[in-house]
């Protein structure tokens, strides 16, 4: 199984979206923020499963404490730091098997799980096994859809992808990770591929594709500086190769969270 995440953003879309930040960005309150102070954010597990077993998605709590325990580790230069507020498990057979991005399915099983504000993580494991969502790691929602989206907000993940998961080499908790990185507002590295702006970080390589594996020295986009960031939380290599974010995403998501989701401290 190849990784599969359900976050994107179509270019029109995009471009806007970057024409508001920018603005956001150059106003005094995002000037003013404090990149080294310590974001301490909620976070809320929702584990949706089929049965009571394993392989019907009912994790175990050590196999969610540990979850936590590597988002504290990747997060740590980031400055924020994940405080898990509780664990409600929900059995549903049709939001763990069929639940997809903006389906009813997710409308359903947010409206009734969701809690908290715009700076309250929820994450949902689920199994993704049937419909539109069949064969997905994860997917999120950005921080500038809350206002709009408020219901939709937060992280879904597959299960069996959480650390000491059946899921290798997607079972070191690194899916999580990356859509967290989504909910604070950072792109794939590969986004845009070669071309333009590419994922509006200006220390991360362009990327023409997505890297799968750890593919040491690739280099797709030959005409730009650096190697691709094969290393990057927001590719798609083996969680095993991802072990970074850069100076320059670690600004873009503090200011992203600080205009969009009020997490200033």
């Amino acid at each position: 199984m190849l990784r599969r995440c359900g976050t994107h953003i179509r270019e029109l879309k995009l471009a806007s979206v970057e024409r508001t930040f920018h603005d956001q960005r150059l106003s005094p309150d995002s000037a003013s923020t404090d990149y080294q102070k310590t974001i301490h954010a909620d976070l809320h597990f929702h584990v949706v499963y089929e049965n009571k077993t394993l392989e019907g998605g009912y994790i175990p709590d050590q196999q969610i404490r540990d979850q936590i325990d590597v988002l504290n580790a990747d997060y740590e230069l980031t400055g924020i730091r994940w405080k898990h507020v509780n664990t409600t498990r929900t059995k549903n057979s049709e939001w763990f098997n069929r639940v997809a991005p903006e389906n009813e399915h997710e409308k359903n099983m947010k409206t009734s799980l969701r809690t908290g504000d715009a700076s309250t993580l929820n994450v949902y494991s689920v199994g993704f096994r049937d419909g539109e969502g069949a064969g997905l790691l994860g997917y999120a929602t950005f921080p500038w859809d809350y206002t709009n989206k408020t219901l939709l907000d937060g992280v879904v993940a597959l299960y069996s992808s959480l650390p000491g998961g059946t899921l290798a080499p997607y079972d070191k908790g690194r899916t999580l990770t990356h859509e967290i990185g989504h909910w604070l507002g950072l792109y794939h590295t590969f986004q845009g591929g070669c071309e333009g702006s590419g994922d509006y970080v200006g220390d991360t390589p362009a990327e023409d594709s997505p890297a799968y594996g750890c593919p040491t020295k690739r280099d797709s986009c030959p005409n730009d500086p650096g190697p691709d960031p094969i290393h990057n939380f927001m590719d798609y290599s083996d969680d095993a190769c991802m072990r970074e974010f850069t100076k320059g995403q670690i600004s873009r998501l503090r200011a992203q969270i600080g205009a969009y989701r009020g997490m200033r401290k």
